[in-house]
């Protein structure tokens, strides 16, 4: 009987077909040896996180895979903060925040670039200049985490309903800071944009009169004049990842959101860290997941490569990190083939590699294998052949369920072994005492 199942997550994997690559999909024009194999050995089929045409970024994607609702999400503002060791306290407000350079258009701030090119010294200055900042009763301050990229934290009587300022596109205007539709006639909300607004026109003022930015216009170089800010969260309350599923869970993964979910959902952690070669570093992350089977039953196995490739906007980018993940799953496949592991491979979404979205809603190719789960009649791992599996299209809120199923963990429904109707069993349940 297997004990653990270990999910190798292929962030961004689905993509659309291509002229470039003869009608193909990256994923079907790619050599893949190792998932096709995979897939003939096993029960395939697709997956949507939640709904078809819905483009979820990965945060959202995985809360769903990991079994919570949307409903539960405290925003991805606050997961990088827990994932950068930040704690944000439970009336905290968390934001994602980078550096861009801007141009007065107007009476309105224009995007030029994001995360112009800046030196260490630069972006360690720039971190210190814009904070700590205080509106009223609000606080707010900036934590670099890596480059220009950061975290704006905010407290006091706040709301993380708020709207993003950062418009995506260069050479548009930032977005107005509103509350959310919901929140219009939240004091607090509003209070919050009024801050969060005040608070990125104090930092262009500061930034913009610097001999920083002075020197780097005599140099030619773009100013770095300005933040912008986007998904603002803060902590909610939801079970442990144990205690809604019965089962001691383990992230290997690198990335603040990853580690910053894995601790919200109370389940272990590893970091680790990517490399120019994603096939060698799957291959680390596998050994990792085999070495720790004994001791967790869900081990889940990120790889950000493919989403990377997809954002490259180059087709031709993502066939070849597929194929290199390709060979790193082949160097340890046969030690992950045994009568304890259930071996699963999906991805969290789609990621176009041409066009203007970000991330798309076609389903993703999923296979499993493992002793006593269905082989079916599919021979390659892709997101047509896959649908054509047994597994037929998987939905997010399902593939809990199926992992408790194939570790022979599913409650019999009506089984009532605890006060609470968990879905796994055994549950913790208490012996009949004699006195």
């Amino acid at each position: 009987m297997a004990r653990c199942c270990i999910l190798v997550l292929l962030d961004g994997l689905g993509d659309r077909a291509y002229a470039s690559l003869q009608g193909k999909t990256p994923l079907q024009a790619a050599s893949t040896p190792h998932l096709d194999r995979l897939a003939s050995m096993g029960c395939n089929g697709l997956f949507q996180a939640l709904r078809p045409g819905l483009a979820l970024p990965s945060e959202n994607a995985h809360f769903a895979m990991f079994g919570y609702e949307q409903s539960e999400f405290p925003g991805r503002g606050y997961l990088e903060a827990a994932g950068a060791g930040l704690a944000p306290g439970p009336r905290d407000v968390a934001l994602l925040a980078h550096f861009v350079s801007l141009a007065p258009q107007g009476n309105t701030l224009r995007l030029i670039s994001h995360r112009p090119r800046a030196t260490a010294d630069e972006q360690q200055m720039l971190a210190a200049l814009v904070a700590p900042y205080r509106q009223g009763e609000i606080s707010v301050g900036y934590h670099r985490t890596h480059g220009l990229d950061g975290i704006v934290t905010m407290q006091g009587p706040v709301s993380a309903a708020v709207t993003d300022s950062d418009p995506l596109e260069t050479d548009s205007p930032l977005v107005e800071v509103e509350p959310w539709q919901e929140a219009a006639g939240d004091q607090q909300a509003r209070d919050t944009a009024a801050a969060l607004k005040a608070y990125l026109l104090w930092c262009h003022a500061r930034l913009a009169d610097h001999p920083l930015n002075a020197q780097r216009r005599k140099k030619g170089k773009p100013e770095i004049n300005g933040i912008v800010t986007q998904r603002a969260g803060r902590w909610r309350q939801v079970d442990s990842f144990r205690e809604r599923w019965g089962l001691q869970g383990l992230s290997i993964s690198s990335g603040l959101m990853y580690w910053g979910l894995a601790a919200f959902i109370g389940m272990d952690w590893q970091q680790v860290t990517d490399s120019a070669d994603p096939g060698r570093d799957l291959a680390q992350r596998l050994r990792l997941a085999r070495g720790q089977a004994a001791a967790y039953e869900f081990i889940h196995v990120h790889s950000k490569a493919p989403d990377v490739a997809g954002h490259s906007k180059d087709p031709f980018n993502k066939v070849a990190a597929i194929e290199s993940l390709d060979r790193g799953l082949g160097r340890v496949i046969e030690e992950l083939l045994d009568d304890e592991i259930v071996l699963a491979v999906t991805a969290d979404h789609s990621t176009p590699s041409a066009g203007p979205l970000v991330h798309s809603g076609e389903p993703v190719p999923f296979t499993v294998a493992g002793p006593g789960i269905r082989r079916d009649n599919v021979f390659l791992f892709d997101e047509v052949c896959c649908a054509g599996g047994a597994l037929g299209m998987l939905r997010g809120a399902d593939l809990m369920y199926l992992v408790l199923n194939w570790l022979d963990r599913a409650k019999l429904q009506g089984l009532m072994d605890t006060p609470r109707n968990q879905p796994y069993w055994p549950g913790s349940r208490r012996p009949l005492l004699l006195g």
